[in-house]
């Protein structure tokens, strides 16, 4: 009996071998050249070594490269007229990012999961929701927010103590997206272990994990044991907090200026489209808001000259409004631009821009076909830090963003939103979110890198947004 079973185990062994073997070797056999994955569990699914992989194609002098998700190929544009194709020009072919979204699990069918006609359907019922003038009203509410954030800023200046900057960005971006997607005073700056703040943290804590859930386990088994991608408790949190907030709002003739409002007043939004978007509005809205600004501070505590040189434009143009930080404000602080959009090429929220191909698509100027299914890795964070686009990339350079050097480099090398059809739609609010958090720590507090900040950063490895690893902490003085 014994024999015959180690036989079976060889066979088992070698077939799965063979297999593996065959899988890895997709690109080589098209004559595409490739990046293995250094072992099976790698973590390379969340981006953190896009830009090796950037660095490795272009030392080749290669419009693109394959590489691998575990054992599935990956498609690595590295051109950015290639680039360019994928995202905007040939967008029929990679219309969706490749997540899990499944009806049943409301939270997961939000805009940036779903894909074909939900997601076209969804987009036209949302944008009208995200124009200038949508944004420009939530305003007031975003700048009130301010108050609570330099009030606990400034104890920290006064008691003369660290702050550590990350907790407390965070705190801030929580009170705002709650406001003004849920209606809801989450009171995040004084109440740091509300349940708003940490069922928040939960879903980035957990989505790894649950990422390898939805790669490995069959879809109908899922589905057969109510798997829920954010898990139930989540779920069921976000869940009632849209339903009970609607049925408050409808109950009392209450009407809001904040996104909430917005889709109630949209009769072609259902009640579950309200969720999920509003789901991941304030995933989108807390998270890479808070970490822009804490990237911003930490380079401006690095950069003394960048940061006299801020708070002086801030100074000067809300001198024009009689001191009063106002919408036009914000706009007319070009330096401040220059400042946040050096802050995103440095640190991009996103490493890389997924995509799927969703039908066959022959790369230009090749012989090489992309076949349905196969995913795509836009290399953002490779893009970001390419000295032909970027001179001296590790310098943090505001000056990179003037308009002289903007129109020297080509299209499609600064993408920290993402371009054409899936461009993020909230990234009027988010930039404004990250702006008026600025100009409101600067104008009132000078900041320098606490000895406890360990530099240079390293970027978290399990994280699917960029983030520092371990805090960040800074000297606060008042102004």
């Amino acid at each position: 009996m014994i024999i015959p079973v180690l036989a079976s185990i060889c066979v088992l062994i070698l077939t799965i071998w063979f297999y593996i073997k065959n899988t890895l070797s997709y690109w080589s056999r098209r004559g595409v050249i490739q990046i293995e994955n250094k072992h099976f569990w790698s973590r390379e699914l969340f981006g953190t070594t896009i830009r090796d992989k950037y660095q490795y194609g272009k030392s080749l002098n290669q419009k693109y490269i394959g590489t691998y998700i575990f054992s599935s190929p990956v498609f690595f544009p590295i051109h950015p007229p290639l680039i360019k194709n994928v995202i905007q020009h040939d967008f029929s072919h990679f219309r969706g990012h490749g997540n899990y979204n499944e009806p049943k699990d409301i939270l997961s069918m939000h805009l940036f999961n779903v894909e074909g006609e939900i997601w076209k359907n969804l987009r036209v019922k949302l944008t009208p929701t995200f124009t200038s003038g949508k944004i420009k009203m939530m305003f007031e509410t975003l700048l009130e927010k301010t108050h609570g954030l330099e009030k606990v800023v400034g104890d920290y200046a006064d008691r003369k103590a660290a702050c550590d900057i990350k907790d407390v960005l965070g705190r801030f971006t929580t009170d705002v997206i709650g406001s003004c997607a849920f209606g809801i005073e989450c009171n995040s700056l004084e109440e740091p272990d509300n349940d708003f703040r940490c069922y928040g943290k939960k879903v980035f804590e957990r989505a790894p994990s649950r990422l390898f859930y939805v790669i490995f386990i069959p879809h109908w088994i899922l589905m057969a044991s109510d798997f829920k991608f954010h898990g139930k408790e989540v779920t069921d949190f976000f869940t009632n907090l849209v339903k009970s907030t609607i049925k408050y709002r409808q109950d009392n003739n209450i009407v809001r200026k904040d996104f909430l409002q917005l889709l109630i007043q949209n009769d072609s939004v259902t009640v579950d489209e309200i969720i999920a978007q509003c789901f991941v509005f304030f995933l989108a809205g807390f998270e890479t808001s808070s970490t822009a600004m804490t990237f911003a501070l930490f380079e401006l505590a690095s950069n003394q000259h960048i940061q006299k040189k801020l708070r002086e434009e801030i100074e000067e143009v809300l001198k024009k409004f009689n001191g009063n930080l106002t919408y036009d404000a914000v706009i007319e602080m070009k330096y401040l631009d220059m400042v946040v959009n050096e802050t995103l090429r440095k640190f991009p929220p996103a490493a890389s821009i997924p995509r799927v191909c969703s039908k066959r698509y022959k790369v230009p100027d090749s012989d090489l076909v992309i076949e349905k299914g196969v995913r795509v890795q836009i290399p953002v964070w490779g893009l970001h830090m390419d000295p032909e686009y970027y001179p001296d990339p590790e310098v943090f350079n505001p000056e990179n963003f003037s308009e002289e050097n903007r129109n020297k480099r080509p299209d499609f090398t600064f993408l920290p939103f993402g371009e054409g059809p899936r461009m993020c739609i909230g990234m009027r609010f988010g930039l404004l979110q990250t702006k008026v958090g600025l100009i409101s720590l600067i104008r009132n507090f000078h900041f320098t890198l606490n000895e406890k900040t360990k530099t240079p950063l390293e970027m978290e490895r399990g994280s699917i947004v960029l983030v520092a690893k371990g805090d960040i902490w800074l000297n606060v003085k008042r102004i």
